[in-house]
């Protein structure tokens, strides 16, 4: 049984073995109300088995599936089931809107294991606690109960390659004109600089991905790489003179970074309660573990026909790289790059601290950029 989307807010959370359940429709798997005690709204009893043994498998970021262990004995007494759903308390918990609440499903008795599915109340990459109690329809309508089983934990997972896409698509929509460029370039203070010659012989190494960007981002944490932009000013054809990372910038030449053997993929797709919208691409060598990761995770784009970023060659031979107008692109590069193939130089502007995307946190709210399954 899938739970459906469902839209009613509950709130004063309680412990399941607290919290019972009140006025409930037996209809549907739904959402309820979880004030009052066992003695007003159930009967605990009535040798009712106890779940014991709770697995959850089949995790995406929006659904799960549980299973459990009963005395086969008294399961033609059972009529549903009560499931306590909670996001674990932590205190980096991805709190967003109203959904922030703990939540008790009713589902009617089914085979197991059962589908638990619906973005209202579920969250990619989120941890989540469970816990069940079977149940018992009487003839006043009221309900008798077990006791809770254990808790046990989970968290969901990242984007599946069919959201990402759904992204993707969003993204390309309002991609704009394509701009050309020369240069690929990474804004740093000057003892970054000095610590990659002094420090790292010369080079500069990927780093892991922070948490900025959409929730469910398969890239957070766990992709190694280092940022670079490409983004140009629309009157000079030149890249900002102003930069929120610091006063000293890298340039490279966009072929020694994006060759032919250079595979292109979408990333992800995000604003930051602004008008900006900014798309994530990965550049990633054929081969490297940079592109097998990519390959299991990110739509990968053709690298001469995209909406956001492109080389493409002439009849002449001549490459041309463009970008798109109306993003702001942020390009990770999954290899170190050697600060030699390319020239470190201070920049005129001004460091413009409240542009910067560090473990930035998107806009659930944003219509533009989000799809259903959440952040």
């Amino acid at each position: 049984m899938e739970v459906p989307d469902l839209g009613h807010g509950i709130t004063g959370p309680l412990s399941p073995r607290e919290g019972m359940v009140k006025n409930v429709s037996l209809e549907s798997l739904q959402l309820c109300e979880r004030d009052g005690k066992a003695e007003d709204s159930g009967v605990v009893g009535m040798e009712l088995p106890v779940p014991v043994n709770i697995r959850i498998s089949h995790i995406t970021c929006d659904s799960f599936k549980i299973c459990w262990d009963m005395d086969p004995r008294t399961k033609d007494k059972i009529t549903h089931y009560f499931i306590d759903l909670n996001k674990k308390e932590t205190k980096s918990s991805n709190k967003f809107k109203h959904k922030d609440v703990p939540t008790k499903l009713v589902a009617k008795a089914v085979p197991l294991p059962m589908t638990v599915r619906g973005h209202w109340f579920l969250s990619p990459r989120t941890e989540y606690t469970v816990a069940v109690q079977t149940a018992s329809k009487q003839s006043d309508g009221d309900y008798a109960i077990s006791e809770w089983s254990d808790i046990v934990e989970f968290c969901t997972a990242d984007y599946s390659s069919v959201h990402l896409n759904q992204l993707l698509q969003k993204a390309e929509v309002i991609a704009g004109r394509m701009l050309p460029f020369t240069v690929f370039y990474r804004n740093q203070n000057q003892e970054y600089f000095e610590h990659c010659r002094a420090a790292q012989g010369g080079r500069m190494l990927p780093s892991v991905k922070d948490n900025s960007g959409s929730h469910g981002s398969p890239l957070s944490g766990k992709l190694e790489g280092i940022f670079f932009s490409c983004n140009t000013e629309f009157n000079t054809g030149q890249p900002a003179q102003d930069s929120p990372y610091g006063r000293y910038r890298f340039q490279i030449p966009a072929e020694a970074l994006f060759d032919a053997d250079t595979r292109l993929y979408f990333g992800d797709f995000y604003c930051m309660y602004t008008a900006y919208h900014y798309v994530i691409l990965v550049l990633a060598p054929r081969g490297s573990a940079g592109d097998l990761y990519c390959s299991e995770r990110l739509p990968e784009l053709d690298a001469a026909s995209n909406r956001f970023l492109t080389r493409t060659v002439g009849e002449d031979g001549r490459v041309e790289f463009r970008h798109a107008q109306d993003l702001i692109l942020e390009l990770i590069y999954t290899e170190p790059v050697d600060i030699s193939r390319g020239t470190v130089g201070q920049i005129s502007g001004h460091q413009l601290m409240s542009l910067s995307t560090v473990n930035a946190k998107k806009d659930p709210s944003c219509k533009i950029c989000n799809i259903s399954v959440g952040r």
